[in-house]
């Protein structure tokens, strides 16, 4: 069993109300362009498929796309939006399961790679993205920097986002590599918060280089953003891809 946090129904349902902004046109077509130009006259296989916020619109944009997704509750939103003859889903470990064919493009969106959290688990990963791809396919993350650069001697927590109906920040261990985001979130209209987190173990952009070596792949791009801004010190969050030997 992964060490994956199993999304709740709960959870699920209310996913998409809660990711809107991430599926906007301002932030999909970026990365729809971004995707389908990578997996070509080919097909596409997403790790951790989730409610389809990049999948389906992927498929529409007439690139067969294929999902793993670990949550029975975050496929069955998915289910809702597009049956399984146009985009099928195996419930399954993304570091583990297997899909029939192969493929163009395997790509892993929105920090998702995190939620494994041991470095053999993300390094097996990388190994199942190999398995799948063509040579010369890519397999594709999106993943944040980790900010330690925030941390002051003593400090352990960093806020990543401070509006009217949520808090959010992160607490991290040094020594495991792993955060906690916590949540509280505003429901309603009564002041009341509900309280939610979930783990991840944050990796940089070489020790994922390292990964791609083991499972055979090669580095060939790294941008900051779906745009292709250059990725730098500064950056937040890389968009990197890498490349199966043809």
């Amino acid at each position: 069993m992964t060490s994956s946090e199993l999304w709740t129904r709960a959870t699920a349902d209310r996913y998409d109300a809660e990711e809107s902004e991430m599926s906007s046109a301002a932030v999909l077509g970026p990365t729809l362009d971004f995707l389908a130009e990578l997996a070509g006259d080919g097909r596409a296989l997403e790790f951790a498929v989730g409610t389809g916020r990049v999948g389906v619109p992927l498929r529409e944009r007439g690139v067969p796309v294929v999902g793993i997704e670990l949550s029975e509750h975050m496929a069955a939103v998915l289910r809702r939006k597009i049956d399984e003859e146009m985009l099928p889903v195996a419930i399954g470990d993304m570091a583990a399961a297997v899909v029939p064919g192969e493929f163009t493009l395997v790509y892993l969106v929105y920090n998702t790679i995190s939620n494994l959290l041991t470095q053999d688990e993300q390094v097996e990963c990388f190994r199942n993205a190999a398995r799948h791809l063509v040579p010369g396919g890519r397999f594709v993350i999106e993943l944040g920097v980790p900010p330690l650069r925030f941390l002051p001697p003593g400090q352990v927590a960093v806020p990543f986002d401070v509006s009217e109906r949520h808090l959010g920040f992160d607490t991290f261990d040094l020594v495991e590599q792993v955060l906690v985001s916590h949540h509280l979130t505003r429901d309603g209209e009564d002041g009341r918060y509900r309280r939610g987190g979930s783990r991840h173990r944050y990796a940089w952009p070489a020790e994922l280089d390292l990964m791609a070596r083991i499972a055979g792949l090669e580095l060939e791009r790294r941008v900051a953003d779906w745009d292709g801004a250059p990725f730098t010190q500064d950056s937040r969050k890389h968009i990197s891809v890498w490349r199966k030997p043809a």
